[in-house]
């Protein structure tokens, strides 16, 4: 269920030249650039003269740089590409009390993860991405979206020495989102995008996961715009029940899957807006604008225009930077070319009725 159905519209540029508008973003984490690699190893050696202000700075510079980027790619709605963000749950496990951190634990193949357990109760301290937010909001010129690790996978994915359950744990860390998404509405956000990818893979608990979002958007004002992205996973194992997620946006990764599940979200109807991934962030092939297009128009068969989102199909980090680049100016360019065509009328926008039971 859409919390406000209007809170879309504050993202349209007031220069934007045709009737429909198709929402364009990215999902969150972005290639960084080689020297704040480089940097962070000087910072680490006791050797160098490089230290942790040389670093911060640093920090800002590849923010500034990676945020100019997005709008120069043309989207509407930037990050940061989360330059100061390792690792989507250590980032946040550093900054809650009642975690601790003892090694690394080796996942698949050769790459570790330095996964966290939650030794005590959990508790907010000081705000996690506030002044994260300010600088990119400072140095952007358009609307900043906050990417958040959701409660769900912060739980699922830390070792839980000191909850009954992982649901119990997982609702006071909700609590705590709660918290810092007030403090972000207080310093002036207006996009929020709650990152769920642990629903893919234990699609089963999803009334976890509706819980915990009826906790993070308690007393969180309707023209704050609250997504939840949910990377590639049966989505038939959680649809409908997503439609009573108290959320704006449902962003899913279906380019990846050629779209062999877009007709998930068709019947019964798709309730929230749809952010639809259309190029795919797992290939450093290039799509071209007729190809996204194509992508685009997957997403009108669940949603009207008004109702569509659309991205990457997950973060792009991965990438070489070009690539990832030029598959965003790409989507940008497609989305303005599928909205003129919509202005036009050579786009037809029906979506198809669901079927009787």
């Amino acid at each position: 269920m859409s919390r406000n159905a209007e809170n879309r519209e504050q993202f349209r540029p007031h220069d934007h030249e045709s009737e429909h508008f198709l929402l364009t973003t990215v999902v969150g984490s972005y290639p960084k650039p080689k020297w704040l690699n480089r940097s962070k190893e000087l910072a680490d050696d006791e050797a160098s003269k490089f230290d942790a202000e040389d670093l911060e700075e640093a920090y800002d510079d590849a923010s500034r740089v990676i945020t100019h980027e997005h709008e120069n790619a043309g989207l509407d709605t930037v990050v940061d590409g989360e330059m100061r963000r390792e690792e989507m749950v250590e980032y946040f496990a550093h900054r809650i009390p009642g975690y601790e951190f003892n090694g690394p634990v080796k996942v698949w193949g050769h790459n570790y993860f330095d996964k966290p357990s939650v030794a005590s109760e959990v508790e907010y301290d000081e705000p996690w991405l506030v002044d994260e937010f300010e600088f990119t909001t400072n140095v952007a010129e358009k609307p900043v979206k906050v990417p958040i690790t959701g409660p769900y996978t912060l739980a699922r994915w830390s070792f839980n020495e000191a909850y009954d359950t992982e649901a119990d744990l997982a609702y006071d860390l909700a609590d705590l989102v709660n918290q810092e998404v007030e403090k972000l509405v207080e310093a002036g956000a207006r996009y929020i995008q709650i990152d769920e990818p642990a629903l893919a893979t234990t699609p089963d608990d999803h009334a976890i996961v509706g819980e915990c979002l009826e906790r993070i958007v308690d007393g969180i004002p309707e023209e704050v715009r609250i997504g939840l992205h949910v990377c590639y996973g049966d989505y038939s194992r959680i649809y409908p029940e997503i439609n009573d997620y108290p959320i704006d946006e449902f962003d899913v990764e279906l380019c990846n899957g050629g779209y062999e599940q877009i007709d998930v979200f068709t019947d019964p109807e798709f309730e929230p807006d749809l952010a639809l991934g259309v190029v795919d962030v797992h290939t450093a092939e290039v799509e071209s604008v007729e190809e996204i297009k194509e992508n685009i128009k997957e997403g009108l068969k669940v949603v009207p225009p008004e109702r569509l989102t659309v991205s990457p199909d997950c973060g792009v980090k991965l990438l070489p930077r070009e690539v990832a680049y030029r598959k965003m100016e790409n989507m940008v360019t497609a989305a303005r070319e599928v909205e003129a065509e919509l202005d036009a009328g050579e786009i037809d926008v029906t979506a198809p009725t669901p079927q009787a039971d």
